[in-house]
C-alpha cells in the first residue's frame, strides 16, 4: 500500500470514529446524500447491492462491518484492485467512507487490555508443534492423535468454554493457528495483526501489526538451515511474511506470485529448505463487471527459500492467456486461457520429494487439462509428474448460471455460454491428502465440489475409487477440506440452499481400503428459540468448514455455527455445541459475536479445541471470536 493510500485509510479511520462519536455529524450525514454513495451505487451496486443465491459477492450489510483498511486494501492491492484503478483518488476515499463500519477501540488498546502477567508472557518453544499449518501435518491429513491434541476421544466429546477473544473490526475469521507448547499463534486477520496467546487463557504474549492483512493459516517451520523458528503467512497485498516466533518480529517479505494482480488464498507449507505457497487467481469474481477483459489470470505453485523468500521455481497451471479474437456484448476484447486457480493448501511427500495441488475451473476458454484437477510436482525442479483432471470443459465465472437447471440469462463475460461448458464450478476447494497405507506405498486423496471423494494412486494419479455425495454446488459440496483417522476418509457436505430431496449436507465417511461407505450422518435445520437470530439458519445448516480428527474423535464445525463431535469410527453423534452466540465477557474486553463455521474453523493443541465463530462471507452469519475450549470436569 503506497503512502497516500495508509494516509487515506488512517483518515476514514478518523472519520467514522467521529461519525460514530458525534450525533451532530450522523445527522449532517443523514440530511446531505453521502459523495461515496454516487460511487457505490455506479462502480459497486451491480455486484454487491442484492447478490444473487450463490454468488461469492458480499452483501452490503457484510461490507458495512467492514473496516476502512480492510476495505482500502481490497481496492488497492487485494482482489477488487481492477475496481480501484478505475476510480481516482477521491473516489476511492470517498467509497471506503460510506461503507466502512465505524471504528473500533483506538490504536491496539484491545491488545493492551489482553496482555500477559510476567509468569505467562514467555513464548517457549522446545515443544514439537501440535501442527505445522492448515492440514497439521505435511501429508494435510487433518489428523492429531491424542499426544498432539492433549486431549483424549472422551474429552473431545465434553468441551466447555474456556475463553473467547474478541477481535475489532471484524467480520469473518479464515485462518487457522499454530500450537507450540502452551502458545498460540494466531493470524487476526482483519484486526491487522499477528498474535502470540496463552493457550489457558488467552492473554497476549506478543502482538505483531502486519503491513497488510493475513488472510489465510499459518505455517510454522525452520526459517532456512541456520534460522530461527518461524511463522509464515500470505498477506492480502500478494506478500508471503515471515515472523521470529519466539519475538514476533518481522524477518523477511517476499512477493512469489508470477502476476502481480492474482491473491494468495491457500496456505503456505514448510517443506525442507522450502516454502511451498499456492496461488490463486482474481477472474472469477471480477467477471461480473462487464468491462473486464475477461479472463487472464492462472493459478501457480510457487517454492521460495525459507530464509528470505527468494523464489527457487514456479510451476503454472497453464500458458499466459491470449486474445480470442472475439468481444463480449460491450465490445470488450476476450482472454483465455485462464483460472484454474489453486484456493487451498498443498501437502508434500518429503521421502518421495513429491509436491501435491489441486485446482479450480477455468474462467474463459479454451478449457485446459489442468483445471480441477489433482497434480503432482517435482519438489525439487518443480516439474509437472502428472494430472489427474476430475471434470474437464467446466469453464465458468461469477457471470454465468450454473448448471443445466439455473435459467438465469449468462452475462456478458459467460460469452461461451452454449459452447461445450458445462458451467457447474465444481472444483477443488481442499487440497490433497496423502494417506499412507499399513503395507507401505500413499494413495492421495481429494474432495471436490462437486461432492466427490476421489482416490487416486500417488505414483501415477491413476483413479483407484470414487464416491460422491449429493449434486453438488458452487459452495460445496466438500468445499475446504477433507480429513483422515488412518482407516476413513470423512468428506463433509455443505449443499447450502439445495431442496432436503437433493441434499446430501452432513458427513459422509468412506473406507480408503475398499472405497466403501462407512457411515453417513445427516444435517438438519434448527432454528428454534435463539437460533433464529442465524439468519441462514434454514437454507445453510451443512459442513462446509475443514474437519479436525482428535484421537477417535471427529469435529466439525456447521454453517449455521454448531460444533459437531462424532464418533470417526461409527458417526455416533458424542456431543453438539452451539457457538453462534453472543460472548459478552471477553479476553480483550470488547463484546463479542460468534456465528457460522467455515473455512479453517477448528484447530487444537496443549489440551484445548479453537474454533473460528464468524464467517461473514457469500451472506453467512458474522462473528469476530476466536472461542477456545477445554474439557469439561467428570
Amino acid at each position: 500500500m503506497t503512502s497516500w493510500m495508509r494516509r487515506a485509510a488512517a483518515g476514514l479511520v478518523a472519520i467514522a470514529g467521529l461519525a460514530a462519536a458525534s450525533p451532530a455529524l450522523a445527522q449532517a450525514t443523514d440530511e446531505a446524500p453521502h459523495p461515496g454513495r454516487s460511487v457505490y451505487e455506479e462502480h459497486c451496486a451491480v455486484c454487491h447491492e442484492a447478490p444473487e443465491e450463490g454468488s461469492r459477492a458480499a452483501p452490503i450489510g457484510v461490507l458495512r462491518k467492514m473496516s476502512a483498511q480492510t476495505l482500502m486494501t481490497a481496492l488497492t492491492t487485494g482482489v477488487m484492485k481492477p475496481v480501484g484503478e478505475t476510480l481516482d483518488r477521491r473516489q476511492l476515499r470517498d467509497v471506503v467512507a460510506y461503507l466502512a463500519a465505524p471504528e473500533g477501540p483506538a490504536g491496539t488498546a484491545w491488545i493492551d487490555a489482553a496482555r500477559c502477567p510476567t509468569e505467562r508472557a514467555a513464548v517457549d518453544l522446545t515443544a514439537a508443534p501440535a501442527q505445522v499449518g492448515f492440514g497439521v501435518d505435511t501429508d494435510n491429513s487433518r489428523r492429531m492423535n491424542a499426544r498432539q491434541a492433549g486431549l483424549t476421544t472422551a474429552q473431545a466429546a465434553r468441551l466447555e468454554v474456556a475463553w473467547a477473544f474478541a477481535m475489532p473490526r471484524t467480520s469473518g475469521l479464515r485462518g487457522q493457528g499454530v500450537v507450540v507448547g502452551n502458545t498460540l499463534f494466531y493470524p487476526a486477520g482483519q484486526a491487522g495483526h499477528i498474535l502470540a496467546l496463552d493457550t489457558k487463557t488467552g492473554c497476549v504474549k506478543w502482538a505483531t501489526q502486519t503491513p497488510s492483512q493475513v488472510r489465510n493459516s499459518l505455517a510454522y517451520g525452520r526459517l532456512g538451515k541456520d534460522g530461527p523458528m518461524g511463522l509464515v503467512g500470505g498477506e492480502s497485498s500478494g506478500n508471503l511474511i515471515a515472523l521470529d516466533a519466539k519475538t514476533g518480529k518481522i524477518l523477511w517479505r517476499a512477493d512469489p506470485r508470477h502476476d502481480k494482480t492474482v491473491p494468495l488464498s491457500g496456505s503456505a507449507l514448510f517443506a525442507g529448505d522450502k516454502i511451498i505457497v499456492p496461488i490463486s487467481a482474481s477472474d472469477v469474481a471480477l467477471a461480473m463487471r462487464p468491462s473486464h477483459e475477461c479472463c487472464k489470470s492462472h493459478g501457480a505453485v510457487a517454492a521460495v527459500n525459507a530464509a528470505d523468500g527468494k523464489v527457487v521455481w514456479t510451476w503454472r497451471t497453464m500458458e499466459p492467456a491470449k486474445p480470442l479474437g472475439r468481444t463480449n456484448a460491450q465490445g470488450v476484447q476476450m482472454f483465455g486461457p485462464s483460472g484454474a486457480p489453486i484456493w487451498s493448501s498443498p501437502s508434500v511427500d518429503l521421502k518421495a520429494g513429491v509436491v501435491y495441488v489441486s485446482t479450480g475451473e477455468n474462467t474463459s476458454p479454451p478449457g485446459t487439462a489442468t483445471s480441477n484437477a489433482i497434480i503432482a510436482i517435482d519438489l525439487a525442479s518443480g516439474r509437472q509428474k502428472w494430472v489427474f483432471q476430475a471434470l474437464a470443459n467446466d469453464i465458468w465465472n461469477m457471470s454465468c448460471p450454473v448448471g443445466a437447471d439455473d435459467k438465469r440469462k449468462p452475462g456478458p463475460n459467460c460469452f461461451f455460454a452454449g459452447e461445450g461448458s458445462v458451467l457447474l464450478d465444481h472444483d477443488f476447494g481442499g487440497g490433497p491428502v496423502i494417506f499412507r497405507k499399513a503395507g507401505g506405498g500413499a494413495v492421495i486423496l481429494g474432495g471436490q465440489k462437486s461432492g466427490d471423494v476421489w482416490a487416486l494412486d500417488a505414483k501415477t494419479g491413476r483413479k483407484i475409487w470414487n464416491q460422491k455425495f449429493g449434486q453438488g454446488t458452487p459452495l460445496g459440496g466438500i468445499h475446504w477440506a477433507i480429513a483422515t483417522d488412518g482407516a476413513r476418509v470423512f468428506a463433509p457436505i455443505s449443499d447450502p440452499n439445495v431442496p432436503a430431496d437433493r441434499s446430501a449436507a452432513g458427513m459422509h465417511a468412506v473406507d480408503v481400503a475398499s472405497g466403501k461407505v462407512a457411515w453417513s450422518w445427516r444435517a438438519a435445520p434448527d432454528c428454534a428459540g435463539e437460533r433464529a437470530k442465524v439468519s441462514t439458519c434454514q437454507t445453510r445448516f451443512g459442513l462446509s468448514a475443514a474437519p479436525l480428527v482428535i484421537d477417535g474423535a471427529l469435529l466439525a464445525g456447521s454453517l449455521d455455527g454448531r460444533l459437531w463431535v462424532f464418533e470417526a469410527r461409527t458417526g455416533k453423534v458424542l456431543s453438539m455445541i452451539d457457538m453462534a452466540r453472543p460472548y459478552p465477557q471477553t479476553v480483550t474486553g470488547l463484546p463479542g459475536a460468534g456465528g457460522s463455521i467455515d473455512a479453517a474453523g477448528l484447530f487444537a493443541g496443549d489440551g484445548m479445541v479453537f474454533v473460528n465463530a464468524g464467517y461473514a462471507s457469500f451472506g453467512q452469519a458474522a462473528g469476530n471470536v476466536l472461542v477456545a475450549l477445554r474439557p469439561r470436569a467428570e
